[in-house]
């Protein structure tokens, strides 16, 4: 559930745009329980998997979706919050966790689906933490489109021919990435552009989930020391030739493949990218879930990125969203949703197709893991514009982590001063 300063936060701008359109259009539920229902999402990219479902939906729920894909984010945002002022509001819209979602909800945007998580619980279709980053005021909002968790792909060619096994702990993955450093092998990949945050996530997160979730509230700041600590080990690591070219060209999975590093920190879907670049699951690649940085940690923390299907509240296709939103959470949806996307569902029912994925899902729902938002969900908005540049410059040029934290802790101050 979002924290007393993330539910109240609006900045003055987005307070008036929302406000705006709220007092807008929008046409009145027409009531339809079947049929073709709109969609519009920002993965532009992923709309044959969407149109790929449209078998499964329309045989199950008598419901087939018309997606048009956005590619640019800056613009799908400004198209969704222009819609709400219009009779042309979405019967279905994806979205984002965290700040985003809670400013659309607090201005009353959103359709309510706490029905459909209530039924989910009780069917055992998803369990009952993910409510969490869907709750505002003990409603629920949007249901998950899907989750990924940030996990670590390794080059299994590499490990064997090097001797590594998966690492349990923190120092044995140390001890890898030393072996490899030692053998001509980088280690691990980075880049300077947009994924700048995954490695501050792992290991803040890693730290104490209690510090990373402070960051996120505005309870912690990034001067502190305990933050400068993690950055200064980052430094040291990058200085020891840890990280690969983080300004390369080079697709990811065509760079893990071809032996460019041996490992790389990224979300569960990375999986469709690298069997698209031709390396085989479980054959070529396998995957281990990062180890906590602190060994006396209860639980390892696990980063999951979860996007939401949302319903406009003024929609005319309300009733038509809220019923394929249901739909959506069942087995059979995240079924045909894991073969068409390649990933892991969220409903432990569901048969995911790739072997390796259903032994991730079923490892990260044991008692031994615990789940935390990922830093882009987490972070609000114009805090996490900045600190993914400064991230990227510190990345391409390892120093002094100060004056990049600096630079963070600014924005953030200036964020949550306007929130009181």
């Amino acid at each position: 559930m979002r924290s007393p300063k993330t539910a109240a936060g609006l900045t003055a701008a987005i307070a008036t745009s929302m406000l705006l359109a709220s007092c807008g259009g929008g046409g009145s539920d027409d009531g339809a329980t079947t049929g073709t229902l709109e969609f519009y999402t920002n993965k532009a990219a992923w709309e044959p998997d969407f149109d790929e479902l449209n078998a499964q939906s329309d045989a199950d729920a008598d419901i087939t979706l018309n997606t048009t894909g956005y590619s640019d984010a800056a613009q799908y945002d400004a198209f969704i919050k222009q819609s709400f002022r219009t009779d042309k509001s979405p019967g279905l819209f994806t979205w984002q966790t965290g700040p985003s979602l809670a400013e659309l909800v607090d201005e009353g945007l959103i359709a309510e689906t706490t029905d459909i998580w209530t039924k989910a619980v009780d069917e055992g279709w998803i369990a009952e933490d993910m409510r969490d980053a869907y709750t505002f005021d003990d409603k629920q909002y949007c249901v998950p489109m899907n989750i990924a968790y940030w996990v670590m792909y390794y080059n299994k060619n590499i490990f064997e021919e090097q001797g590594i096994e998966e690492p349990a702990t923190w120092a044995e993955l140390d001890a890898a990435a030393e072996k490899l450093s030692g053998a001509g092998i980088t280690p691990y990949y980075q880049t300077s552009t947009l994924f700048t945050f995954p490695w501050f996530q792992q290991m803040v997160a890693g730290t104490d989930p209690e510090l990373y979730n402070g960051l996120a509230t505005g309870e912690v700041k990034y001067t502190d020391p305990r933050i400068v600590a993690v950055m200064e080990t980052w430094r040291d690591q990058q200085d020891a030739g840890w990280f690969s070219d983080a300004g390369s060209t080079v697709d990811p999975a065509v760079g893990l493949k071809q032996g460019d590093f041996a490992m790389i920190n990224f979300g569960s879907f990375f999986n469709g990218s690298l069997d698209g670049a031709g390396m085989v699951s479980g054959e070529d690649y396998d995957m281990f879930v990062i180890p906590a940085t602190n060994p006396d940690l209860d639980k390892t923390p696990v980063a999951v990125e979860s996007g939401p299907l949302c319903v406009a509240e003024n929609s005319s296709q309300k009733t038509l969203g809220l019923s394929y939103s249901e739909w959506w959470m069942s087995p059979d949806a995240q079924t045909a949703w894991s073969e068409a996307r390649g990933d892991v569902a969220f409903n432990p029912q569901a048969t995911v197709a790739d072997p390796m994925l259903e032994e991730l899902g079923t490892t990260v729902a044991g008692e031994g893991y615990e789940r935390y938002d990922r830093y882009y969900e987490a972070t609000p908005t114009p805090i996490l514009t900045v600190a993914l540049e400064q991230f990227g410059a510190f990345i391409a040029n390892p120093s002094d982590p100060m004056p990049y934290l600096e630079a963070i802790q600014a924005e953030a101050d200036d964020y949550w001063a306007e929130q009181e």
